[in-house]
């Protein structure tokens, strides 16, 4: 492997005892960072945890529908390590295929508990404390394709990943002052425990169905994919992109119609 990107520094990922945030914290920490996995899933968060090794990463209890864990979470990380460098809010949901004239309310509520709530509380508590360490840290936050365009998932899902680019672009621009850059990865459909029960496809499945609506072909978008990209925008390689929304979607959103969703 080239020079580690995070040596020395210091990452809290949200929704990391599985998908896209368990590849993230083996990435990170690959990578020289020391990582603290914040999800709900206690046994598969200690486990992933365990597998990286307690040397070089640690599980936190954590739901992000409750701002008191965040600030937890956040004060764990601190107390335990010294600094926080890195937030990766990753933790989110994908609520069931339901058209607009049928949704439930309080399906919505929880949407929007979860993934634009949980992001507005990890950004809060994790500046607070780059801030009062003096850290010029990075601050990434998981969007998706459907917060640029309709038609990839339920409305809930799209207003919600709507909102969390427009979060995003607010904090770039109130936190940029105090060296913090805030940005977005934004991925298409991609396999991971939480799509395969959204579908109820195998992997296989999901990534075939998914595959089919990129433009560029012969690759197959895995978790790793978009680890890599949050790494990228962790890193010092990224030092002066802030409020940016990267897309890792093969084009997709560049070349989609709407109207071949249905």
């Amino acid at each position: 492997m080239s020079k580690p990107r995070l040596e020395g520094k210091v990452a809290m990922i949200t929704g990391a005892a599985s998908g896209i945030g368990e590849a993230a914290a083996k990435l990170f920490a690959a990578h020289g960072a020391t990582v603290v996995i914040a999800d709900i899933q206690d046994e598969l968060g200690a486990a992933v945890a365990a597998s990286i090794g307690t040397d070089k990463c640690s599980y936190k209890h954590c739901d992000v529908t409750d701002e008191r864990q965040i600030e937890a979470a956040v004060e764990y990380v601190v107390t335990t390590y010294g600094r926080l460098d890195v937030v990766f809010s990753n933790a989110g949901m994908l609520p069931q295929a339901t058209p607009i004239m049928d949704v439930d309310m309080a399906e919505v509520d929880q949407v929007m508990a979860v993934n634009v709530r949980g992001m507005v509380g990890a950004i809060k508590h994790g500046a607070r404390a780059m801030v009062k360490l003096g850290i010029r840290g990075s601050i990434i936050c998981t969007s998706s394709v459907s917060s640029v365009q309709g038609g990839f998932g339920p409305a809930s899902y799209t207003a919600s990943k709507h909102a969390v680019v427009g979060l995003m672009r607010a904090a770039a621009g109130e936190l940029g002052r105090c060296g913090i850059r805030v940005n977005c990865v934004a991925p298409a459909g991609v396999a991971t425990p939480m799509s395969t029960v959204h579908t109820g496809w195998s992997a296989s499945q999901v990534e075939e169905t998914c595959s089919a609506s990129a433009a560029l072909k012969g690759v197959v978008l895995k978790a790793q994919n978009i680890a890599e990209a949050a790494l990228f925008l962790a890193s010092d390689e990224a030092a002066f992109i802030s409020g940016h929304n990267l897309l890792v979607d093969g084009a997709m959103t560049a070349t989609f119609s709407y109207s071949m969703m249905n």
